[in-house]
Order: C-alpha cells, then structure tokens, then sequence
C-alpha cells in the first residue's frame, strides 16, 4: 500500500500543531537549575555600588527580573510585595535593559519590594541567566543553587501553590 505525499505532509503538520498547542511555554527547564547562580559584578540601581553573586550567600533568595516598561511586571508586582512583607526570603531584583531614571520613577510610583536591584541595562546578565524576556522569577537557595525558574508573571495560583510551599520547603532544609 502506497501513502500519498500530500497525506504525509499533512501528518507533519498536524503533529506539528498538536505539539504547539499542548505544549506550555512557561514549562521550559533551565539548564541552570541545580547550578551555581552565574557570577556577575553589576552596579546597584541607585547607588552605582557593585555587587557580586556573594549577595545569595546566606539565606534563600528569590530574584525577579523586571523592567519600568513591561507591563507584565507590574501585574506580579504586588507578589513580590508580598513576599518583601513576609520577610521569609531575601527579595532582589535585576532591572533588565532599562533606563535608570526610568526604573527609580516606575519604583518610586508603584513602591520597592527589593532589598537589592542590580541594573542589567544592556541585558548581558540576564543572557547568562537564561532569560527570555521579562518577568522572570528565580528561587536560589542559601548556597546560591538556583532552584526553579518562572518565566512569566507569578499569578495568584503559582504564587500561593508553588512559590510559597517552595520557600517554605528551601527554608526548613536550611
């Protein structure tokens, strides 16, 4: 029995397009997961001060990658708010291809749940990162192991079913 090319051509798309469709783009597995959080000298937002990877030392940490000029930083902006108000993880911030002034005016409107922001204005951190665009959150535990990547704002559900129990589960190994 014969099959038809145009059969065969139509059998590739058709997979082609289930894959696409069932296939989250948010579930993409970071080859950095399990691994040392990459080393980097970058300047503080503010400040100007540099600071190096040793910020992560010490204690669980969550690193939120955001920029003045996405839009969907701002819809998670109140989790990681809440996660500064917790006072249960270190909360940072890496300011992605912005412009300074920019990012001081968009904190100083919608407030400033980092306790550190380094400012990636040409992205080259972020690239070492592995990062796709913004937002993007990474969970790194005390001994600068990063443990998971959300790509993505956090919504409600993420932030109560996975980021949280994670947190809680990093802090009791520690």
């Amino acid at each position: 029995m014969r099959i038809s090319f145009p059969f065969i051509i139509f059998l590739v798309l058709f997979t082609i397009l289930i894959f696409g469709v069932y296939n989250n783009p948010k579930i993409v597995r970071s080859p950095l997961i399990g691994k040392q959080i990459p080393s980097f000298n970058l300047e503080e937002l503010s400040s100007g001060k540099i600071i190096n990877q040793e910020f992560f030392y010490d204690k669980a940490s969550v690193l939120n990658v955001w920029a003045s000029w996405c839009l969907e930083c701002l819809r998670e902006h109140r989790y990681i708010a809440d996660l500064k108000e917790r006072e249960i993880i270190n909360v940072f911030g890496l300011n992605y291809k912005d412009l300074r002034d920019d990012a001081n005016g968009w904190l100083d409107i919608h407030g400033n749940p980092y306790e550190i922001i380094l400012y990636d204005n040409f992205g080259n951190y972020a690239m070492n990162l592995g990062v796709y665009g913004v937002p993007e959150t990474f969970l790194i535990d005390k001994n600068g192991i990063i443990r998971k990547k959300f790509i993505g704002a956090l919504s409600e559900q993420v932030y109560y079913e996975e980021l949280l129990p994670m947190i809680e589960k990093i802090n009791e190994e520690n």
